[in-house]
């Protein structure tokens, strides 16, 4: 106990209560002067306190550097501001997740030596959406006659054409589902990792396989240009060292079709480089204009946007 209140007195002196106060504390109230005995009274469920803020900065993704270049205002309310969104999706997104978590649980039972039906994997993807859906989805295309029923039929037909086209699931030794981890990079930031599927075939070729769920069709020289698969080789060739070769494999599932590209090291050692100056860029922007574009009525900040406000909501909303 005197060690404790030494450390009270001390913290007290500093002002080191009021910088705690910031990041951990609620309230602080003392109990008896005369002993310095105090309670801290931490926030029962604190929605983003600053410790976890300060912890974000320095973790990026494909996702949030993609953001600041379709939107440098949006990465700001999201990324910065930390704003809460004012949808709970969008239809393409909710779409999206519940096929991965349909294709995962699909290779989860394959791993499991278990068999599963396409029947199954169908009726796992209803369930899902039933119970997932909510009328707070935002359907962009609602204006042209599309609704959840035409989206959800989407989705089961993506399924249906990717069991026909996969069974009996033989084709890759499936090593990882839905990774999460991360690689350091050379500056000290951290590169978020997570890989859909990921497999190899007995020649020591490693497949890093993503599911695409839109429907436009990715060109090969997009492929060869991708920097998200591609950062994550470099995350492969670290923790795995049987590696001879590695190919990115994207699963186009509109068209039921593939599209493979590979990387260099050479390559690989530049696109690190690249990101390290993107970071580096972010970090030092002070101004973050708005970015019009067909993105602009999918995104979950819009109410914010003096853009969609003035030039889109009237269509939309």
């Amino acid at each position: 106990k005197d060690i404790f209140n030494s450390l009270f007195n001390f913290i007290t002196k500093m002002n080191i209560i009021e910088k705690l106060k910031k990041f951990f504390i609620e309230e602080i109230e003392i109990k008896d002067k005369s002993t310095n005995d105090f309670i801290l009274k931490i926030p029962d469920k604190p929605e983003l306190n600053e410790i976890q803020k300060i912890n974000e900065i320095n973790i990026y993704s494909y996702s949030k550097i993609n953001t600041f270049k379709e939107c440098p205002y949006k990465y700001k309310l999201k990324y910065i501001d930390h704003e809460n969104p004012e949808i709970i999706d969008t239809i393409e997104t909710f779409l999206g997740r519940i096929v991965h978590q349909c294709l995962q649980e699909l290779y989860q039972r394959i791993n499991s030596k278990q068999k599963y039906s396409k029947e199954e994997l169908i009726n796992l993807y209803i369930e899902l959406w039933d119970k997932g859906y909510s009328e707070g989805i935002r359907i962009v295309k609602k204006y042209q006659g599309l609704d959840k029923d035409y989206y959800k039929q989407m989705g089961k037909q993506y399924l249906s054409d990717y069991y026909e086209t996969y069974k009996p699931f033989k084709e890759l030794n499936i090593i990882a589902l839905e990774t999460e981890d991360k690689i350091i990079l050379p500056d000290g930031n951290h590169w978020h990792v997570r890989i859909d599927k990921l497999g190899h075939d007995n020649k020591g070729t490693y497949y890093i396989c993503d599911y695409k769920t839109t429907k436009w069709m990715k060109s090969q020289e997009e492929a060869d240009e991708d920097i998200q698969l591609a950062m994550y080789s470099i995350w492969v060739k670290n923790n795995f060292k049987s590696v001879k070769k590695i190919k990115l494999l994207w699963h186009m599932l509109a068209f039921n079709r593939i599209i493979v590209s590979e990387r260099t090291d050479e390559e690989l050692r530049k696109l690190e480089e690249e990101i390290i100056t993107t970071i580096k860029n972010i970090e030092n922007t002070i101004n973050f204009p708005t970015k019009e574009s067909a993105l602009c009525p999918y995104c979950e900040f819009t109410s914010k946007c003096p853009i969609f406000v003035d030039r889109w909501n009237n269509k939309y909303n």
